[in-house]
């Protein structure tokens, strides 16, 4: 058995567990979840209406729907956003009816504690949301804190509930705290109520920096009302100061109005869907400001339909061709990428070299190469950093690290898995280093945080081992020895 057959065994080996248990995008389990879904919400209408729209950006990716890995990306597309958007077909008194708990409180000459004025604050409630201007799942943090009156209090997983309520909707981060806000104080009548956000967007592929969300842009918003209320509120002052002691400083992490919420917004802003108008640097026009396909235009237009919403709302003139360009940066092509004057295409680089070369060379390792990908199975990114670890030819030349970086990007911007990605770039590299490579993936996946498994802190890694690496474990120890050691040291 070659060293490349020997590797896809132990590439699989290595990520099957982890990819099953994490990614959940296998067609057995995906059509158990669907189905329930289709039962609970009568959502069958909305999703035969939603395929064919999928299928159409697919189309206007150059990407062939038919083929195994998209062949129900379209029904994965349409449950993720109908389940996204399901805040849209849930009531927050059918949340709070029969929550309210009598608890007795103090006399109001004595102090506030209990069901009268003794402040409840719930911390870190981990949410996502669809960004309205883009579609783009984004992250956020919620701290609702409220002030009971009448002596009674509201079950506390009932604010993380009615949150959730309003986040399961196309939003954008002040209108979120604005409705939680709100619909929390209409409901259960407090003294006040005080809503708390710290928001999360990632940031276009090319300025992705790092596995973390570091680079993200980040915008922390608020809202409050009743006792809460007024610039000299001792009850907005205790909020802000519990908040504190989880070193959340809402004055420091403002938003600053320079910075757009949703980079999409940044381009091109059209004034009607399917037409746009060009920004300007300097009175030309910019590259980046090219229109989006009308047919997938109008296919977004049509999933906005789908899900209830209106396409011509103020807040949604846009969205469509803004998501359709956040698309087209993982469309299909074929480009050629050379390596060390080496061209690899989707040819060349599943080609075994002649043969190992004899005796241990020198262990290079390329550390920490961000990527943002665009997972195939529900067009969600996926993103993170890539590391790499190769024997030298033996002629001592050294690969730039700028190479290895294009060749990472020539693989993530496009629709993929990351088990495959992990793959192509370990056999990309090992067709140049003929004796060598060593590949490892980690990445935080989008659509973990989304489609109502929100496992919001879980990443993923994948492996891929070719030639001396997969038979002298003494070498493979060591490049991830040194993965270790150069972690929180990546800039």
């Amino acid at each position: 058995m070659g060293a490349l057959e020997e590797a896809h065994l132990a590439t699989a080996a290595a990520a099957a567990a982890a990819a099953i248990a994490e990614c959940e995008c296998y067609e057995e389990e995906e059509e158990e979840e669907e189905d329930e879904l289709v039962e609970a919400d009568g959502g069958e209408a909305a999703a035969d209406a939603m395929e064919p729209a999928v299928r159409a950006l697919l189309l206007g990716l150059g990407e062939d729907a038919r083929r195994e890995g998209l062949r129900r990306t379209p029904k994965r597309v349409a449950k993720a956003f109908r389940d996204g958007t399901r805040g849209y077909r849930l009531k927050v008194k059918d949340i709070v009816q029969g929550a309210l708990f009598p608890e007795v409180g103090v006399d109001k000459r004595t102090g506030s504690a209990g069901g009268t004025g003794g402040q409840v604050v719930v911390r870190d409630i981990d949410l996502f949301s669809y960004c309205e201007s883009c579609l783009l799942p984004f992250s956020i943090q919620c701290h609702v804190g409220y002030v009971p009156s009448g002596g009674r209090v509201v079950g506390l997983s009932k604010l993380s509930r009615v949150a959730d309520v309003f986040a399961k909707r196309l939003q954008n981060p002040q209108r979120l705290a604005n409705e939680v806000c709100g619909a929390l104080h209409t409901s259960i009548q407090p003294a006040g109520v005080a809503v708390a956000l710290q928001c999360w967007h990632i940031p276009l592929p090319e300025n992705l920096k790092c596995k973390s969300l570091q680079g993200w842009i980040s915008t922390s918003h608020s809202s409050r009302s009743g006792v809460f209320e007024g610039e000299s509120s001792s009850f907005w002052n205790d909020f802000s100061a519990l908040l504190k002691l989880r070193g959340i400083d809402m004055e420091r992490d403002s938003p600053s109005a320079s910075v757009a919420w949703c980079p999409l917004r940044s381009h091109e802003v059209p004034v009607c869907n399917g037409h746009c108008k060009k920004t300007t640097t300097n009175g030309a026009i910019s590259p980046k400001s090219v229109p989006a396909p009308s047919n997938m235009v109008s296919a977004v237009s049509s999933m906005l339909l789908s899900l209830g919403e209106d396409p011509f709302r103020k807040e949604l003139v846009g969205t469509p061709q803004r998501y359709v360009q956040w698309l087209m940066k993982f469309r299909a092509c074929n480009l050629d990428v050379k390596l060390n004057g080496f061209t690899l295409n989707n040819f060349s680089v599943y080609q075994s070299p002649a043969g190992d070369a004899a005796g241990h060379q020198a262990i290079h390792s390329v550390l920490h190469l961000p990527f943002c990908a665009q997972c195939e199975h529900h067009l969600l990114p996926f993103y993170g950093v890539v590391h790499i670890g190769y024997f030298d030819s033996g002629d001592g030349e050294v690969i730039d690290r700028s190479h290895f970086q294009a060749l990472v990007h020539f693989y993530g911007c496009k629709l993929q898995v990351q088990e495959r990605m992990t793959r192509q770039i370990a056999e990309a590299v090992y067709s140049v280093s003929h004796c060598g490579a060593i590949v490892v993936v980690e990445a935080n996946h989008i659509c973990m945080i989304s489609r109502g498994i929100e496992k919001i802190r879980s990443s993923t890694a994948t492996i891929a081992v070719l030639g001396q690496f997969l038979t002298d474990p003494s070498a493979k120890e060591c490049f991830l020895q040194n993965i270790l050691d150069t972690t929180g040291l990546a800039v």
